[in-house]
């Protein structure tokens, strides 16, 4: 028989009790606290615990930060639902100024980052006046994104912090950035293994299936290539030290250097990061969004576009056979597989891509395939999609109005559509956090599918490796936090006069 949560101001026979739900609210309302716990399993069921314990010590003023559009309304949809509170509203940047003023004096909010700093820099709104805010997705508390000027602005605040996450980062400086930023002094993780999470997971099983790119593709490929060498040779003529393997974030790393101590470099570099980009689309994506990627970079101008569009024998004899292919329908071998693959399973299917015009390019596929599909893009451009739109798509995919949805990023993180049990990656990431939040759609209420498309000898291997050995490093990220944040607090509770006083 299934126990209910029996809490005040949380709607009865609602929220299904767990332990382990439980258990990491208590520690979160205790401290400030990073919750770690695998997709599908409730964490915004931990933070509605936390929230109930708040309203019901009459602690109000809760802010609810979550990174789009989509997340944020499910969760205000979640709190609405769950909730005796009526007092709750929805902030994104599609409210106007003088409605959000209104709307911020409610007691608790859901909101989007970069509104909600953005009307605590106009002081549309005070720090002060929550005493409890919680970063959904809290990963992304890291560099200039808006999270990071959140923080800053709670750091003389009594606020408590929660943050909430589905893994952490695998690099030890971003997950130590996000610790200190908060103002973090415990991690409460879950896996997948810990005993009072088993009974309620799902497996997900993986398939990793490699395609061979087309004759076609190979060909543009190489010259492509020879173009790549081409500034390669000239930037260590030039004193420029490279790795004889060919890395787009070694050119990155090189950028301030040669803009401010070797002048003459940068036509080669930039031009060079620019065949980079254009490779991996091509490779990964295939030949549509390849010839749209070079059409934008020639519009845009800037270093060495001239050289590279015009002059370049091999660059342009490869988006002439690119040109050609494309009249001859060849795309990417990519293609023929989602169809063998959609057409062997039933129900739902999720497809995940990084890139844009990759989501139009397979939209217009399947449907010429007589598949029913849809598409999932964020709000940025001429064609994204509104915040209205996102969340209309997202419950026709749930009701079933269309069979296949196509998503970049913006579907990546918490979007909970039960009914899903299978997801394709179009492309792989050499992300955890991006591997870790896209798999974590399927599996939820039964056996998952995973199936991971791997161009050989392309970027799509490369990131493979680089994926795998990111994700053994995260798996260990959470306990050796807890350790270094164990050892600090030993090291305060020795100091006594005036260290501690400092």
């Amino acid at each position: 028989m299934t126990e209910f949560v029996e809490k005040k101001h949380v709607q009865k026979n609602s929220i299904e009790k767990r332990d382990y739900q439980v258990n990491l609210a208590e520690q979160a309302i205790k401290e400030n606290c990073i919750v770690v716990l695998p997709t599908g399993l409730g964490k915004t069921a931990v933070a509605l615990h936390v929230i109930a314990e708040y309203l019901s010590k009459g602690t109000g003023g809760v802010l609810f930060l979550a990174p789009t559009r989509v997340l944020v309304n499910q969760h205000y949809e979640f709190l609405k639902n769950n909730l005796t509170i009526e007092d709750i509203s929805l902030i994104t940047g599609e409210n106007t100024i003088q409605h959000r003023a209104q709307l911020w004096a409610s007691s608790i909010i859901c909101a989007t980052p970069e509104i909600a700093r953005n009307d605590l820099n106009r002081e549309l709104v005070s720090s002060k006046q929550f005493n409890l805010v919680i970063f959904d997705e809290v990963h992304r508390t890291v560099g200039d994104y808006a999270y990071s000027g959140i923080a800053q602005r709670l750091e003389d605040s009594s606020a408590r912090v929660i943050g909430m996450t589905a893994t952490l980062p695998s690099e030890k400086e971003k997950a130590t950035e996000i610790l200190t930023k908060l103002r973090i002094t415990s991690v409460a993780e879950r896996t997948e293994d810990s005993p009072d999470v088993k009974p309620y997971t799902q497996k997900t099983d993986t398939e990793w299936i490699n395609v061979e790119l087309p004759p076609e593709l190979k060909t543009i490929q190489s010259l492509i290539k020879l173009a790549l060498d081409e500034r390669y040779n000239t930037l260590r003529k030039n004193g420029i030290r490279l790795t004889e393997q060919q890395s787009l974030s070694a050119l990155l790393r090189n950028r301030p250097f040669v803009l401010s101590q070797n002048r003459r470099s940068a036509k080669p570099l930039f031009t060079a990061i620019r065949i980079h980009y254009a490779l991996n689309i091509l490779e990964a994506h295939g030949i549509t969004p390849f010839l749209k990627f070079c059409a934008r970079a020639q519009a845009k101008k800037g270093i060495g576009v001239k050289d590279l569009f015009e002059l370049d024998p091999n660059f342009t004899r490869a988006i002439h056979l690119a040109k050609e292919a494309q009249s001859h329908g060849i795309e990417h071998s990519k293609i023929p597989k989602l169809k063998e693959i959609i057409e062997s399973v039933s129900g739902k299917v999720l497809i995940f891509t990084s890139y844009r015009d990759s989501v139009d390019l397979i939209f217009n596929q399947l449907t010429k395939l007589g598949i029913s599909a849809g598409i999932l893009i964020g709000k940025a451009g001429v064609t994204g999609l509104k915040q209205k739109k996102q969340i209309e798509t997202v419950q026709n995919f749930r009701d079933g109005l269309f069979r296949v949805l196509v998503a970049t990023r913006v579907g990546e993180e918490g979007l909970d559509i039960a009914e899903v049990n299978q997801v394709i990656f179009y492309d792989n990431v050499p992300s955890s956090v991006r591997f870790i939040q896209r798999r974590g759609r399927t599996g939820r209420k039964d056996t998952g599918k995973l199936v991971v498309l791997i161009a050989k000898n392309t970027i799509d291997e490369t990131y493979y490796w680089i994926g795998r050995r990111k994700m053994t490093a995260a798996k260990s990220m959470g306990s050796q936090m807890t350790q270094i944040l164990e050892k600090n607090q030993g090291i305060e509770s020795k100091k006594t006069g005036l260290d501690a006083f400092l």
